[in-house]
């Protein structure tokens, strides 16, 4: 099977496994693991910030930010369509007690003004406003990149509103290979971030957040709170430490495949590319081709290819690291073929 249903699919490599099998280790919960604490140092140096700390997953990371920057009975400003919002199971809720308050976005890029106008004021009747969430690379505006002026925007507006910021940066990286901007600028409009080490960068497992030293001893007990302290953690940190340091620059490879499979399937009879194509996502629109997004992801399975169904006419497929141009050949081959025979 090509699988092409999301970049959390991919394997780890022989060279984190390797690291994974050798890693020094020790007791994270007393912030004794050595390699965790390298890795750590590293992800804060690589974003600019005082500090950074490993969690289990993106979902989590995000959780903490909030659970850290907000009290119950606030409220959250994010984008309609944002990870947080949409697929972290009403979390900001249900465990920080907050409220969201969402903003539709052209392509994941939130309107200053419409943020400005949704600020809460000085008002019995309505929550204070205490953070906004950004999201960059954006996933359901198929990997669409939040441009760096826009967040500056945003970020000076929090800072006159006194507001902090916190940008789930899941797939950052994949932003700063398609723009050249370097990661520390995207980082610097914020006063939390998350990036992902177990999507685009490959690694089996992990996220990590960045903040000031006092945001992150802050989130450290967050984190205990839900269960996210972990023991002989430098196990699944040291794939994490392979992938920031060798995985960044090869995302370029994934766009390239992206692109490629896009201009492809758009030379298809019936197919049509719904997003611009920036990064490793690809929105595939199939009502002109008779067949809703489920009934042709199940064509794709039978065809050896595994993609997402994304809304009711709607196909994501992602490129990564275990996809081989070649395979993205073989992709557009089979696909091209099974519209022309009708199935």
């Amino acid at each position: 099977m090509i699988d092409l249903r999301s970049d959390t699919v991919t394997k780890p490599t022989p060279a984190m496994r390797q690291a994974a099998f050798g890693a020094v280790v020790g007791d994270d919960v007393y912030e004794e693991d050595p390699t965790v604490l390298e890795l750590e140092e590293t992800a804060a140096q690589m974003l600019g910030k005082e500090a950074a700390m490993f969690v289990t997953s993106g979902t989590q990371g995000n959780q903490i930010a909030v659970l850290t920057h907000c009290r119950p009975g606030e409220e959250v400003i994010l984008e309609a369509e944002s990870h947080i919002y949409y697929y972290e199971g009403a979390t900001i809720s249900a465990f920080a007690g907050v409220q969201p308050r969402t903003i539709a976005g052209n392509r994941g890029a939130m309107d200053p003004q419409a943020i400005a106008a949704a600020i809460r004021e000085d008002d019995i009747h309505q929550p204070e406003t205490s953070l906004i969430c950004l999201e960059n690379t954006h996933n359901r505006a198929g990997g669409a990149v939040v441009p760096l002026e826009n967040m500056q925007q945003i970020h000076k507006l929090a800072q006159e509103r006194h507001i902090s910021v916190h940008l789930d940066g899941a797939r950052l990286f994949n932003a700063v290979v398609a723009t050249g901007v370097d990661v520390k600028q995207f980082a610097a409009c914020t006063d939390s971030v998350q990036i992902c080490l177990s999507k685009g960068l490959g690694a089996p497992v992990g996220s990590l957040i960045a903040g000031s030293k006092t945001f992150i001893k802050k989130a450290r007990k967050w984190r205990k709170r839900l269960g996210g302290g972990i023991r002989q953690a430098g196990i699944i940190a040291a794939p994490g430490l392979v992938a920031l340091r060798t995985m960044v620059d090869r995302l370029v490879e994934d766009h390239a495949n992206a692109k490629k499979l896009a201009e492809g399937l758009a030379e298809i009879k019936g197919l049509r590319i719904e997003n611009m194509v920036e990064t490793n996502m690809v929105m595939l629109h199939t009502k002109e081709a008779g067949m809703t997004a489920k009934e042709f992801v199940i064509m794709l399975k039978q065809q050896g290819i595994l993609a997402s169904a994304f809304n009711p006419y709607t196909v994501r497929l992602t490129t990564h690291f275990d996809v081989t141009s070649e395979e993205i050949d073989v992709v557009l081959k089979r696909v091209g073929k099974a519209m022309k025979q009708g199935v």
